[in-house]
């Protein structure tokens, strides 16, 4: 996929619309169009998407669900807690016109309650664990692709290189590519102070070992 692929990537996913009542217990923030294309990008150089079942584990709206969608997977699945963002996801869908059908089931991404015969792409935008009582909220989204994938792409509070690295190790994984990213938050709750502001992420791919 080349860089003008990937741009046109974002302006297909500009599309998708954002959650309608976002639940900070959740940290339900709208992926950004240009990071899921980014992502997707990737994952599509890896040959990671192509041919294979793709997960979205907490999808929310379906942002990465819908960007891998595009790239000509065999099966796509959005999973989220929460009903009320994969109705938005289902209308989503329409908009975008993916060229592969999604299924949108409602679970816990902690506790995925499928098992896909091959083992998949995991493609997730987890909770950072920023609220209080949600500290570490991403390990269980990690040990969920543990299970499951062969390879995850996952996003990150900058400053997670070294606790996902261990992670990977200790449970049967490699890190092979990050990057850094900034990721877009408009004001959507009542504890942000600013209109907007822009948090440092970094996005690692890993590559877990078949049992």
């Amino acid at each position: 996929m080349s860089g003008a692929t990937r741009r046109r990537l974002a302006q297909e996913l500009a599309v998708v619309a954002g959650f309608e009542d976002p639940r900070a217990p959740l940290e339900q923030y709208h992926t950004p169009p240009d990071l899921a294309a980014h992502i997707v990008h990737v994952a599509d150089l890896q040959a990671d998407i192509e041919g294979r079942t793709v997960l979205d584990l907490g999808c929310g709206t379906g942002m990465l669900a819908l960007g891998a969608a595009l790239r000509g997977p065999d099966r796509v699945v959005g999973l989220d807690v929460d009903p009320a963002p994969l109705s938005t996801a289902a209308e989503n869908e329409r908009r975008v016109g993916a060229i592969t059908d999604v299924s949108w089931v409602r679970g816990d991404a902690t506790a995925a309650p499928f098992a896909p015969k091959e083992r998949a792409t995991v493609l997730m935008n987890p909770p950072f664990g920023a609220q209080s009582g949600n500290e570490g909220a991403d390990r269980g989204f990690l040990e969920t692709a543990s299970r499951i994938a062969s390879v995850s792409y996952s996003v990150h509070n900058a400053g997670s290189e070294s606790f996902v690295e261990s992670f990977a190790a200790d449970n049967g994984g490699t890190v092979t590519h990050s990057f850094a990213a900034e990721f877009d938050l408009p004001r959507q709750f009542d504890h942000h102070t600013a209109e907007r502001r822009s948090i440092d992420t970094e996005v690692f791919r890993i590559e877990w070992r078949a049992e």
